[in-house]
């Protein structure tokens, strides 16, 4: 079972009584949140509300096309930012936000469309930075990847007095940073992330299949197997 997101990996507090010993704490029937449940779930709010929004994204998506060079983020913030999405969707047997190149996703979308947000992530870089030398002496990059997943923990709850005075807590900042990495991984790959289909491949999800003309019926009930936008076929 693949690791889930550093945001959800921990159970929610509880109220009412503790489950008996060997209790999974689920009503029977209920499967465990996998890695692969939780972004098939993420894709419907997460990914949907990026591409349907009414707010479309078309200079970002052009960028995307043409280039993955930079074009907002600095050299550091590129690498910050690649390696704080690599512990919110990290790697393991299944490729994770690094594969998926959801930092060019995240600068395309700061040089366009979601350019008011530049300043912000500008600060909120800066402040992941600040807590990581503030609690284990080194910049994030620097830190092992435990260390790196308790600095994004503190910053998710907003605990961090070591956050500097600047315009974005370091809840929201987190939110946003989460969201975009979850949008880059699953949105359509000429966004800019998804690289190579990897997210929608961990999902289980085809691609769009209205192109060529929908499903049939015999896929629909299984007995025809779905040739994917990458080529293979799956049941």
């Amino acid at each position: 079972m693949r690791q889930l997101p550093i945001w959800v990996a921990r159970p929610a507090a509880r109220s009412g009584p503790t489950p008996a010993s060997g209790s999974t704490g689920r009503p029977n029937g209920v499967p465990p949140l996998t890695r692969r449940r939780f972004l098939a779930r993420s894709a419907l709010c997460a990914g949907t509300v990026w591409l349907l929004s009414g707010l479309p994204h078309p200079l970002a998506l052009r960028a995307a096309r043409q280039s993955r060079e930079r074009l907002v983020l600095t050299e550091e913030e590129w690498e910050l930012v690649e390696a704080i999405t690599g512990r919110i969707i990290p790697t393991d047997h299944e490729p994770g936000a690094i594969e998926a190149d959801c930092v060019n996703f995240i600068d395309k979308a700061l040089a366009h469309e979601e350019a008011a947000l530049r300043e912000a992530y500008a600060a909120g870089l800066q402040g992941v930075d600040g807590v990581a030398v503030q609690r284990f002496g080194q910049r994030f990059l620097d830190l092992e990847t435990d260390e790196q997943d308790a600095a994004l923990r503190a910053i998710e709850s907003g605990n961090v007095q070591e956050w500097p005075d600047q315009q974005i807590a370091p809840r929201d900042f987190f939110h946003i940073l989460c969201t975009h990495t979850v949008i880059g991984f699953l949105a359509d790959p000429s966004y800019g992330g998804n690289r190579d289909y990897v997210g929608w491949k961990v999902i289980g999800y085809p691609g769009p299949m209205h192109a060529s003309g929908g499903y049939t019926t015999e896929q629909m009930i299984g007995t025809e197997r779905i040739r994917t936008v990458w080529g293979a076929e799956v049941d």
